[in-house]
């Protein structure tokens, strides 16, 4: 059976804006090593939107880019999406019975699945599918924006504090 671990970059105040919480080289590396050693990824269509950027090389990348495009390629991707009609290469579409078809997902594959998204994270953590949370909270307020958590969720325990570069810490939650 599959863990579901959510990965995302919050701010201070809970809010997920990726335009706005820009990581540093340091963070970057971090979250280069989180792709590389994850096989599968689960995203909502937003920030799938987001990650295609790393489909194509782009002349103008340094090492660092081509490390995290060429791992991001290499992860098999579900994207869960009613508007998206396909997704790029190493990818699939779940466009409806979303909660069976990732519920089949998490009883068939094993090892680490990621799962980003706001509004993909709301819905399996109402299903009782999240098994941890790795949150790498930023030193900002946003104070607007897509919060990460849209109601009640359930008891948690942390399990690890890491520092990240000069600014970043990633609290690491199971769920209990």
């Amino acid at each position: 059976m599959a863990r579901f671990v959510c990965s995302m970059n919050v701010s201070l105040d809970g809010y997920v804006d990726h335009d706005r919480m820009a990581p540093d080289e340091t963070l970057f590396r971090f979250w280069i090593k989180v792709v590389q050693a994850t096989p599968h990824a689960l995203y909502g269509r937003r920030i799938y939107d987001l990650m295609t950027y790393g489909q194509d090389d782009q002349p103008d990348w340094g090492a660092a880019e081509h490390d995290f495009a060429a791992a991001w390629r290499a992860q098999h991707k579900w994207v869960v999406s009613q508007t998206l009609t396909e997704v790029g290469p190493n990818a699939s579409l779940i466009s409806s019975d979303v909660k069976a078809t990732v519920r089949a997902l998490k009883a068939e594959l094993s090892g680490q699945v990621d799962v980003s998204g706001t509004v993909l994270l709301q819905s399996l953590s109402d299903w009782g599918l999240i098994d941890e949370y790795r949150l790498v909270y930023h030193p900002i307020a946003l104070g607007t924006g897509r919060p990460l958590f849209l109601g009640p969720r359930p008891p948690m325990t942390l399990t690890a504090s890491d520092r990240i570069g000069a600014q970043a810490v990633c609290l690491t939650y199971q769920v209990a």
